[in-house]
Parts: structure tokens; sequence; C-alpha cells
């Protein structure tokens, strides 16, 4: 039989119509560099209707594609909001893509617009001759007069735009399975590859960002979002943030340690999110310059493993808990977030913090070995990491790709252990680990044990070449200013940290770690540079 349930839709207009209404007195913030631009939730509402409206005269009447090219400001939020809610496709475009990938994302995607920040038209006017789908150019942030622009390409002033449009907009009921938002992977192996996400599967996905075994935003929170709007949704607080009333703060361009640490003492944030480095490299500016900024209760960091280190820091130092979590542009991107047990403390409630955490409901996850047998979640059994769900990627937009996607699952190319009460702990990826003389090492591991050290910032661990044993680990460090440590006394620094066998002979002091344009370790570019022996490295 049926249910006797209302089958309404799931969309981005309802939260846009709740954010704005009901939390209308939340407020998103922009920070200057010198103070803030504050805007309430029910003033973006109205500029989402001016918005869409301004959209609208320019020939966006269905699923076109309007794409941002912007910081994490009041602006994206509008066009995070707006875009969806009159039917068309939000992409976000990552600003820090190579040219060449800039122009293959836009023209895959067919983007009929771009919104772009004033800052960053100096990285895409050069790629607009080669922008063949996009007609027009909105600027936000400052004047749009003397933007050099193809003839084919109309520029436009956002401010402009958006002036003397209704305030009110009649937002069209759209199927919740149509495509709501875009983005694209980093590209670290091939061409950046699309992921469409539906109003179903954002709706859905911000409900687990409010729920207390996830990272738990609620009604009354500051959250500062330092990871890109461009990166995986910003992990979707944006839309958590206007379905629960969370007031969004946002660094807008300046995202070093300094402008940040100014930004948290303005603002009191009890919330923020992004990825490692940006904590890491607060801590050592904080170490310098004494703050306090235990206003923030929970910090969430995924992208790439944290450093448990990291995490014992930022709680005896700054009275911080660390989120660790897990998931990835195709699981947009909430996949797991450690949050122990209830009742568990001491060392045992550590333990659970260091892994990548416990699936939600929503997400069924499995291990496969090489073979395809399914593996038991035992905490020891190796595999890797399988998952589906309604927030989980079926296809890429555009692409076939056999090897990611079979059987219904996922494949997400980690390489870990699941738990019987479902606590995800990866140990690599499956192109990063290293096997040498037929048993694994986990370079996640090695750079964790090797961060752990007082004079290690960073540290990178690649498997190399390796005459007798096939590969061995090769470790990137980065060395805090002044530090006396040589690499024979981090090599015995780790001799009761990992087995003996595993003990790198590799060394390498650099001055910092490659990055990705999404701030993870970027181990194809290492593993470049040794091969063009641009890298001098110590054997021991």
């Amino acid at each position: 039989m049926l249910s006797t349930m209302q089958d309404t839709p799931l969309s981005i207009a309802q939260l846009l119509r709740h954010g704005s209404t009901v939390h209308g007195d939340a407020e998103v913030v922009t920070w200057t560099g010198a103070g803030t631009r504050r805007r309430s939730y029910a003033e973006v509402g109205r500029r989402c209707a001016q918005l869409s409206h301004a959209l609208r005269t320019l020939g966006v009447t269905g699923d076109e594609r309007v794409a941002t090219f912007m910081w994490n400001n009041a602006e994206h939020l509008e066009a995070y909001l707006a875009v969806p809610s009159m039917g068309a496709v939000l992409h976000t475009l990552n600003i820090r893509l190579f040219p060449e990938q800039l122009v293959h994302v836009a023209n895959h995607a067919e983007d009929h617009i771009v919104i772009v920040d004033a800052t960053l038209l100096p990285l895409l006017t050069p790629q607009l001759p080669q922008l063949t789908t996009v007609k027009h150019l909105i600027v936000t942030g400052d004047s749009a007069d003397g933007v050099e622009a193809p003839d084919s390409v109309q520029v436009h002033s956002y401010e402009a735009l958006l002036a003397d449009q209704p305030t009110e907009f009649d937002w069209p009921e759209v199927d919740e399975r149509s495509a709501a938002a875009m983005c694209y992977t980093s590209g670290t192996t091939g061409d950046p590859k699309g992921v469409a996400y539906s109003h179903r599967s954002i709706y859905l996905h911000s409900m687990q960002v409010c729920m207390t075994d996830g990272p738990a935003l609620k009604q009354g929170d500051r959250a500062l979002a330092v990871v890109p709007q461009f990166h995986a949704m910003s992990w979707g607080l944006p839309y958590a943030a206007f379905m629960i009333g969370a007031s969004l703060i946002m660094p807008d361009r300046f995202l070093q340690p300094e402008p940040l640490a100014a930004l948290i003492a303005a603002e009191q944030p009890t919330f923020a999110a992004a990825v490692p480095t940006i904590w890491q490299g607060l801590h050592q500016y904080l170490e310098q310059h004494p703050q306090d900024i235990s206003c923030m209760h929970d910090v969430l960091i995924g992208g790439s493993a944290v450093p448990p280190s990291l995490m014992h820091t930022f709680e005896d130092d700054h009275d911080i808990q660390v989120l660790h979590a897990w998931g990835m542009t195709e699981t947009s991107p909430l996949g797991s977030v450690a949050r122990p047990p209830a009742g568990t403390e001491g060392e045992e409630r550590w333990r659970y913090r260091y892994t990548q955490g416990r699936f939600p409901a929503s997400v069924q996850a499995r291990l496969v070995d090489d073979l395809g047998e399914i593996l038991p979640h035992d905490g020891n059994s190796v595999g890797e990491l399988e998952v589906r769900g309604p927030w989980i990627a079926a296809a890429y937009y555009g692409v076939d790709a056999p090897d990611k996607f079979h059987d219904g699952w996922l494949r997400t190319g980690d390489v870990g252990t699941i738990t019987p009460d479902g606590y995800l702990t990866l140990t690599d990826r499956t192109k990063d680990i290293i096997k040498s003389g037929g048993e694994w090492i986990s370079s996640v591991d090695l750079e964790n044990a090797v961060m752990g050290h007082p004079d290690v910032i960073e540290a990178a661990v690649i498997g190399v070449p390796d005459a007798k044993w096939d590969e061995r680990p090769l470790v990137a460090v980065v060395l805090r200013e002044g530090s006396g440590a040589t690499v024979d006394t981090l090599r015995e620094f780790l001799s009761d940290k990992v087995a003996k066998w595993q003990l790198p002979e590799n060394w390498t002091v650099i001055n910092e770690v490659p990055k990705t344009s999404v701030g993870k370790f970027d181990k194809k570019r290492l593993r470049s540079q040794y091969h063009d022996g641009d890298l001098e490295v110590t054997r021991i």
C-alpha cells in the first residue's frame, strides 16, 4: 500500500524561504581585512530575489549553468541560494585550478554566466576567449568598467544588476531530483570530473550537518567557513546554516593566519571548518602572538588526515575540540565524523577521535579486497572503502567512469578498516600506499608519527623505487624556523613509534609541501620532483 503522506519536494528554495524568514535575524558577516560587512538573512533573501530577477533578464530561464569564481563572502552565499532556487544550476569554479583545467571545466559544464569577484579578474579574464559557452560576466566587489572581455561576452556590475529589481520572487517548484549545484574534483589524476548535486541530496546532507552524530551545527552558532565555497560546496555549511539559523562568518580572501586571528577576535565564532594546513598555520601564528580563541567549541577538519598532535595541541593549548571528518567531492562531502561513543573517556575516547569517524545512518559503507570480496567490519580487515547513500554520487557528469562506480557503490580509492560499531580508520589512498618487500606501509601513519615531533610543521611521505624492497618511504619534512632537528634525530624520534622495518631511510627537508587546489598534500607533484631530481635526498 502507499502511504498517506504529502509528497513535498525537498528544495533549496525551501531552505531559502525558511532561513530568510524564520531565521531572518541571523547574519552573514564578510571580513574586509580592516572590518566587516554585515547582512541579515532576511536581507539575503531579498537580494536573492533581486539576483534571480536579474539572471532571468540575462537568459537564465531553465537549468542553465551559472558559475561563480569567488571567495567566501555574502555575494557568493546569495548565488548559492538564488541560482538553484530559480531552477538553474550553480557551478562553483575552483579559483586555484590551472588555466587549462579551468577552461576545460567551464566548457564541459557549459557555463552560461560567470559571477566573479573583482579581485579575481586577473585569473579569469585571460581565459575568457576560450570559454565557448559564457555569454555574461557579472563582477562583484568593484566597478565593472574597463574589464577586458571578448565581444561575445557582456560585462555587468553585480550591484547595478540587482538595483531596482523586485525583492520578491515566485520560486518555481522544481523536481527534487534535478541538479541544483555542480562541483568538479580537484583533478589530481586526469581532468577534473563533475558531480551534480540534486536539491534532495543537498537538503538531506544539510540535515546531517545539523545532527548530533555529525558536525552538530545549531541555531545560534557563528560558523567560520574557511573551507572554500568552491571546495565540495564549503562542506555544506552555507545550506545547513540557512536551515538551522546559524550565522555565517566569511573570511573572503583573507585566509592567512594573521587576518584569520583578527577575524576570530572580532567576531567570536563558535564553530569553524577548514583543512589541516589552515589550523597548523594559525597555531604557529598564535605561538608568537598569543590570543584566546576558545570561543570556538568545535573545529571541523577534513580534506586530509588530521595529525593526532594537532588535535592534542588545539585541545591542550586552545580548549577547542577538533572534529575529525572524512568525505570527498563525490560524497557532498560528509561521509563520517569522529564523535566518540557516549560514555567513553581518556585514552579510549582519543582512540575514537583519531579515526575518520562513524558513518551516519544515511551512508552505507563496505570494504572490498583486490579480488572484489566483501570484508568484515572487524577493525582489522583492510580493504578499499566503497560507499552509497542519498548524497553520494552515482556517476560523473558527462563522463563514463566504470572504475569509480560499480554495483551501485562509489569506489573511494581510500584504504582502511571499519570497526563493528561503524568507525572508519583510513590507512592510505590506493595510489599512495607503499609496498615494501611484500608488506604494506601506510604513508598516513608515517606522516602522523613524524608530525608528532615538535620541530616538524609538515610531513609528507611517498614511496620511491628501491632495488631490494621494490619501494621504500621517502619523508619530506618542513621544519620550524631555527630548528636544530636533523634527519638523524627525526628518524631516532620514530624508532619507538613505528615497526623497525618501516623506519624510513630516505629524507628530504623542503620549504613547503606542495598542495593541491583544495589544500591537500600534492603527492603527485612531490613524486615528480623526486623523479626529476629536484629534491635533495639524504639516505640514512
